[in-house]
């Protein structure tokens, strides 16, 4: 990790402390307009508007059965959590958005060019993003409050244009710390991430096609292959990890049960808990944005947080973040 500490006016390791009209349940109930800083009239964010369906339609070929291959579908499952919860949930938010614990900078690095190859925009942007969730959850300025409709809060969000999204102060203001190491400063340059997504597409092709080949009896045997692990192992993949990552956004802040009272709509949701490798436990981690382990209870099962333990056995995780319940629980037993 950085050695430079967000500031306090980015810093988001307590409840959210900017809403104070909250129902008596601590859930809003009323439902919201878009965004202030949505722009007006409403343009597209083309970019993701067609990479997004164009992406999903590609991983319907995994229905097709001259792409499948059972070495696909095992590199889809391992990928959610290699990619899904090494990346995003490890690196992305418990690591470089929360600063849960600290790594060192090669393993960082590394996980992070993990997350890239889940297709969900830079490390900076999507630190900015949680952060700004954060500090304005289930507020006009919450970037993707479900409270607005469903679909907003789940991927809508990503393909309407927000001035937010450009402006160069609002990288400054939230993501100062991330964007002071060249290595994520050169990613964001000239959509280099989207590069380090089409080689890691690549890469699968290649390998697939040099074991199809090897193993077939024609060049088109490594091209079926190959093809098989894109599909599967990328696409897919690459769907999957969005829609779970989404219903963190979405799903969590509108159905579950609440530990704590944290003045906006952050559900516990057991379903996106298991799913998300531990996510879903979404008010337990508003109630305590620090803390490297989002399960508070042993029925909240969190393999992200099982792999911090891990890195921390072996050395390779310091300075890891428990939750204060934990503390607190000891101090009365």
């Amino acid at each position: 990790m950085a050695s430079d500490t967000v500031s306090e006016e980015t810093q988001v390791d307590g409840p959210n402390d900017i809403v104070d009209d909250a129902e008596n349940d601590g859930r809003f109930h009323d439902p919201l307009s878009w965004p202030e800083s949505t722009v007006n009239p409403v343009r597209i964010r083309w970019r993701y508007a067609l990479s997004i369906p164009a992406i999903h339609l590609l991983a319907c070929l995994a229905f097709v059965p001259w792409f499948f291959s059972w070495t696909g579908v095992v590199l889809c499952v391992l990928g959610l959590y290699v990619f899904g919860t090494l990346g995003i949930n490890l690196c992305y938010h418990r690591l470089l958005t929360h600063q849960g614990f600290v790594a060192p900078k090669w393993l960082e690095h590394s996980l992070a060019i993990l997350g890239v190859c889940t297709m969900q925009d830079t490390p900076a942007c999507w630190v900015a993003m949680h952060r700004m969730h954060h500090k304005y959850s289930d507020t006009r300025p919450d970037p993707h409050s479900p409270l607005v409709n469903f679909l907003w809060g789940h991927c809508g969000w990503l393909m309407i244009v927000n001035r937010d999204f450009r402006n160069v102060n609002y990288y400054e203001r939230f993501v100062r710390d991330i964007l002071k190491d060249p290595f994520y400063l050169r990613l964001e340059r000239n959509s280099f991430w989207t590069v380090v997504y089409a080689i890691h597409a690549l890469v699968f092709f290649l390998i697939g096609f040099g074991i199809g080949r090897a193993t077939g009896t024609t060049a088109m045997d490594g091209v079926q292959f190959g093809l098989s692990l894109v599909v599967w192992g990328v696409l897919l993949r690459t769907v999957v990890t969005w829609h779970i990552t989404w219903s963190v956004n979405s799903v969590t802040h509108l159905w579950g049960y609440q530990n704590y009272n944290t003045r906006e709509n952050s559900q516990n949701n057991m379903l996106i808990g298991l799913l998300s490798n531990g996510e879903g436990w979404h008010n337990n981690h508003h109630a305590d944005q620090r803390a490297a382990s989002h399960g508070h209870h042993w029925w909240e099962f969190d393999v992200t947080w099982l792999t911090i333990r891990l890195l921390e056995i072996i050395g390779l995780a310091k300075d890891v973040v428990r939750p204060k319940s934990w503390s607190e629980k000891a101090t009365t037993e």
